[in-house]
């Protein structure tokens, strides 16, 4: 899951369009390069509160999902628990917002080394890990999928032509894999160098700063702290000067996480332009071009790249009345952890099991917040969607955040499938992102969007949820609208618990009234369009009005 596909971290767009400028006039860093990027246009809901994501447009002023009411349509009935799975970086299960609302495997009994139930997973107690290893390993390091295909066909295919190349079908696919893999190290060089002295200016002048405070070294500080600061010295002044414009423009809590975000994203840069190809055999012995039924992975969901996960997590369902964290959508549910994405590109092979594992452990609905520009093994990844039909289970699926038009230029994992079986599979939601008002600014400028594969909108610019180790994480991404319609679509399945994956399907786009609103087209500047050209159903998700549909239908779940 490349970091600028699925979710848009706000440091990144503000350092880049405000934050730079500023800091190589107040440390005299040379960065003139950055003028050459064209900045991102992630806008931030102003005055948002944290669960605006929740709210009623009518009676809050924010286009919310309208959460309340709903709740109020059920008030008094009884709800049947739904587990929904997660396909995602894992999940902090210490998390005091998750811990209770875990999927169990009943089945299982923990710790004792065995596979108790026999579905070919041992001690498979809160899901499955397909990135482990032994010894409590897990490949959470990789690199694009583009990246990885261009090195496995490179030896076969550079020298050839055209002319020269006998299997014209598979050099053609070698030409499309080349030039996205070209675009993307080149992107990452560009970047890395420009970024690396950023965040080598932030972490100097935060020691500063931090000298200035009497604090420990490891210690960070936020922007009320700053007043604190007695700017004895040109240097100190500057620092504290970056440090304010830092804080204006990003909204982050303090410094160490803002330095954190940098330094993740350049992390991430790295992997394509130095890709470790080889981590995969070396911590899980498995080969991903080959299918069988070999077990691979771990039962361990908490690794260091977990935060993606816990926060997909807690908008589906974090615990309600607790007085602590968020509110997930859905209130009675159990999050099974399926940790198959990478601080990178996911494996098909690992998508394909994890969508049967889930399937075959009682998932009910699967939500897939990640996605790549390849595909190698599309069979494999279609046939796990098939299976998840056959068997009555709902698949949500973020868009992905390239301000792009998916129906002409695809995206993947998709439900056009291969075999031309189908071109809009009936247990599968695609979802863009939106954000709290209705204005120009609705459509996220970073959401994928189109009239044939997008089905819905759903709020994904400044969503509020938990991050592991017990924080908070304010975040723009499809990543984070596909959870909420996977929440809604929970809840209605809670109190109505007949209906099948077809029909919930039907539920939700239903539920979405299309929003006539002029807003500026994603991955554009200044182009306006119709905000209801934008998906299949030109709307944004409603749980109220799910719930009053859902209520009409005859179930038709076996």
């Amino acid at each position: 899951m490349n970091v600028n596909r699925y979710i848009k971290m706000k440091h990144m767009y503000n350092i880049r369009k405000f934050i730079v400028p500023f800091i190589a006039g107040a440390l005299f860093i040379n960065l003139n390069t950055y003028a050459q990027i064209p900045p991102d246009t992630v806008v931030a809901a102003a005055d948002a509160p944290a669960n605006w994501h929740t709210l009623d447009l009518k009676t809050d002023g924010f286009y919310g999902i309208s959460l309340a009411p709903a709740y109020n349509l059920v008030k008094g009935k009884k709800s049947k628990t739904v587990v929904v799975a997660t396909i995602d970086s894992g999940i902090d299960t210490a998390h005091k917002d998750l811990k209770s609302v875990l999927w169990v495997n009943a089945k299982e009994i923990a710790g004792n080394g065995k596979d108790d139930d026999k579905n070919g997973y041992v001690d498979d107690i809160n899901g499955w890990n397909f990135l482990g290893g032994p010894g409590g390993k897990a490949n959470y390091t990789e690199t694009t999928e583009e990246v990885r295909e261009y090195n496995r066909l490179k030896g076969k295919y550079a020298s050839l032509t055209q002319a020269t190349a006998t299997n014209k079908k598979e050099y053609a696919y070698w030409l499309k894999v080349k030039a996205i893999r070209d675009s993307t190290v080149s992107k990452a060089q560009v970047e890395s160098e420009q970024i690396s002295p950023v965040l080598n200016a932030l972490m100097a002048s935060s020691g500063f700063i931090k000298r200035s405070l009497n604090l420990a070294a490891d210690a960070s500080f936020t922007k009320d702290d700053l007043s604190k600061v007695n700017a004895d010295n040109d240097t100190v002044m500057r620092s504290k000067m970056v440090w304010e414009s830092v804080f204006a423009q990003d909204g982050g809590k303090d410094a160490a996480h803002i330095i954190k975000g940098l330094s993740e994203y350049l992390a991430k840069l790295n992997n394509d332009l130095n890709p470790d190809l080889t981590s995969r055999q070396r911590i899980m012995g498995d080969d991903p071009d080959v299918w069988d039924t070999k077990p691979y992975g771990n039962n361990l969901l908490k690794f260091p790249d977990a935060s993606h996960g816990t926060g997909v997590s807690g908008l589906i369902g974090a615990v309600h009345g607790n007085n602590y964290g968020i509110n997930g959508v859905a209130d009675n549910v159990r999050i099974m952890g399926i940790k198959a994405v990478p601080n990178g590109d996911e494996y098909d092979k690992d998508v394909a099991k994890a969508i049967r594992y889930a399937v075959d452990n009682g998932a009910k609905i699967i939500n897939m917040s990640f996605g790549k520009k390849l595909s190698p093994h599309k069979k494999w990844v279609d046939d796990a969607y098939k299976y998840a039909a056959a068997k009555d289970v709902l698949l949500v699926q973020a868009s992905g955040n390239d301000g792009q038009n998916a129906d002409s230029t695809f995206h993947y994992p998709n439900d056009t499938f291969e075999d031309g079986s189908s071109t809009d599979a009936a247990n599968v939601i695609s979802v863009g992102a939106s954000s709290a008002k209705n204005d120009e600014q609705l459509a996220g400028n970073f959401s994928n969007y189109g009239k044939k594969n997008v089905d819905i909108f759903a709020p994904g610019v400044s969503v509020t949820s938990i991050d592991k180790d017990a924080e908070f994480n304010v975040a723009d991404g499809t990543s984070f609208a596909s959870p909420i319609v996977a929440g809604v679509a929970a809840l209605v399945l809670e109190y109505y618990p007949a209906l099948s994956a077809r029909q919930l399907k039907q539920v939700i786009l239903q539920s979405a009234t299309p929003v006539n609103t002029l807003v500026i087209k994603p991955g554009s500047k200044e182009d306006k369009v119709n905000f209801a050209t934008l998906s299949k159903t030109g709307g944004i998700v409603n749980a109220y009005r799910a719930l009053q549909i859902a209520a009409t239908l005859k179930g038709e779940r076996k």
